[in-house]
């Protein structure tokens, strides 16, 4: 589990040095079959999320994690970064309000919430 925790954290914190907002993280082992974890978080604008899909990609291959797949960078609503057992989604506000991940897979549960205040990162097991 130190692997995907890790991914996790370097990928918030590359998110956080561009300004995304409203970070969650939902445990999905066992609902979802092609990944543990989603990393959900927003940006204002198409060129914040580009940026912060960028700046997660660079940071995340400093520690030699790299992309099995990336969607969405040419129009920058919503950006798919897959990592295996760590899928980041990157949206503009109002994509992310269009189709609300988070109550679609509501059955997940909520490991980081910026909003709720909630930090169980380091209770997963």
């Amino acid at each position: 589990m130190k692997g995907v925790l890790r991914k996790i954290h370097i990928a918030q914190e590359a998110a956080r040095s561009k300004k995304a907002y409203d970070l969650v993280v939902i445990d999905l082992r066992g609902l979802f079959p092609f990944s543990d974890f989603w990393l959900i978080c927003s940006g204002t604008s198409s060129v914040q999320t580009r940026a912060i899909a960028e700046e997660i990609m660079e940071k995340m291959q400093e520690h030699s994690f790299r992309p099995l797949h990336v969607e969405g960078e040419d129009t920058g609503e919503w950006i798919l970064l897959d990592y295996g057992d760590l899928i980041v989604h990157i949206f503009r506000e109002a994509e992310r309000s269009f189709y609300q991940l988070e109550k679609l897979w509501r059955k997940a549960p909520l490991v980081y919430s910026e909003r709720e205040n909630v930090d169980l990162l380091e209770d997963i097991r």
